[in-house]
């Protein structure tokens, strides 16, 4: 069956085009063009909405009252909660817990990942991780890296872990950065305490992303510029941020996007409470509580990942930090596939891409998503 999706305003990473036509065949883009459309099985008029490539998530924990943490029940209500809000591709992120917790997870999600299409698999974040820079994690989880464990987790998760977020500064973590890059993994540089020379390193043996920068780390300094000025230097590397209003300033988000132009990717680091109420909840061990959509680890002034949903991130963007549409919408989309090495397959609206689309009305709101010629929405 095919489809031809007409008489849009299409917006992905290879800018703006009006009256834009894309005809898909089953779950795979086959051509594009604008003004006289092909013939199709199915015709929809998209009335001059607009139109993107579906979102991809480096960074989620759960969302609609549900975390990643719990069973594959949860992570499929969480995940849909995403997907009404645009996102169709997604990576499991899982909070630091106990080793063999871990290597639960990580094979719930490879036996998830087998049966949708839609996850990418799994995300790591700890447990090696500095426990001075820990964020929501329990501080208990935290480890030094070990070759065996790391053996342990790969086995685990049966060629599906695609991203771990380290500390570099760790034993061990340089040596491990090298072995998991060596078996496909893309390594996130976050929760550290890491000076600029120890993520030049790091990024040196292999790592190329940098997790929710700005946050749980070293800020910019004039004779200590960190990890932040290593990452904006470094083409090699993406750089994960949250656009929440909470997380980083508008003024710094755009400084981001001035100093690695192409290379920010806007992420929710959601946990349970994004698509569902004020509460109070869990993120692995540890207790949360959300007032006005701001999450805190309870008891404290800590923050527990976001409320956010990548749609919101967007509006953000492009409506609060200045970003130009085109710029904005590449980084949930092409931008995170490229981190993932993914990008000639999702990521844009074109002839070999996925079927994977976001249509919005009255701005910048989701009206309908669509993955892999599926609507979802």
């Amino acid at each position: 069956m095919t489809t031809v999706f007409h008489s849009a305003h299409k917006v992905d990473v290879d800018g703006e085009v009006d009256d834009f036509w894309m005809l898909v065949d089953g779950d795979t883009i086959t051509q594009t063009g604008s003004g006289e459309t092909p013939d199709a099985d199915t015709s929809i008029d998209l009335a001059g909405t607009t139109l993107t490539p579906g979102f991809i998530e480096l960074h989620c924990h759960g969302g609609g009252g549900n975390t990643f943490d719990d069973g594959p029940d949860e992570i499929e209500r969480a995940l849909h909660t995403h997907r009404m809000h645009g996102t169709t591709r997604t990576l499991i992120s899982l909070v630091s817990n106990p080793i063999a917790m871990l290597r639960d997870s990580l094979g719930t999600v490879a036996a998830l990942t087998e049966r949708d299409p839609l996850i990418l698999g799994s995300h790591l974040e700890g447990p090696y991780l500095s426990a001075a820079r820990r964020g929501a994690h329990n501080p208990e989880h935290l480890r030094e890296t070990d070759q065996l464990e790391l053996e342990g987790l790969l086995e685990a998760a049966r060629g599906t872990l695609r991203q771990i977020t380290i500390a570099p500064e760790r034993d061990g973590a340089l040596d491990a950065i090298e072995r998991l890059v060596g078996a496909g993994v893309v390594v996130a540089l976050g929760h550290t305490e890491a000076d600029y020379i120890t993520a030049r390193e790091a990024f040196d043996r292999g790592a190329t992303l940098l997790t929710h920068a700005f946050n749980a780390m070293p800020g910019i300094r004039h004779r200590a510029p960190g990890p932040i000025i290593a990452a904006f230097g470094d083409p090699r590397v993406t750089i994960e941020l949250i656009l929440d209003g909470i997380h980083v300033h508008p003024d710094v988000a755009q400084l981001a996007f001035i100093s690695a132009p192409g290379r920010i990717a806007l992420v929710t680091d959601a946990m349970a409470a994004a698509g569902s109420s004020d509460g109070d909840y869990r993120l692995g061990s540890l207790n949360v509580s959300v007032r006005d959509g701001r999450a805190l680890l309870s008891g404290t002034n800590t923050i527990a990942g976001s409320t956010l949903t990548q749609d919101e991130a967007l509006r953000c963007a492009i409506e609060t930090v200045g970003i130009a549409p085109s710029d904005a919408v590449a980084a949930v989309t092409a931008t995170p596939a490229r981190a993932l090495g993914i990008d000639e397959r999702y990521g844009r609206l074109a002839p070999g891409y996925a079927a994977d689309a976001v249509v919005f009305e009255n701005g910048w709101q989701v009206e309908q998503v669509w993955a892999g010629g599926a609507r979802l929405r």
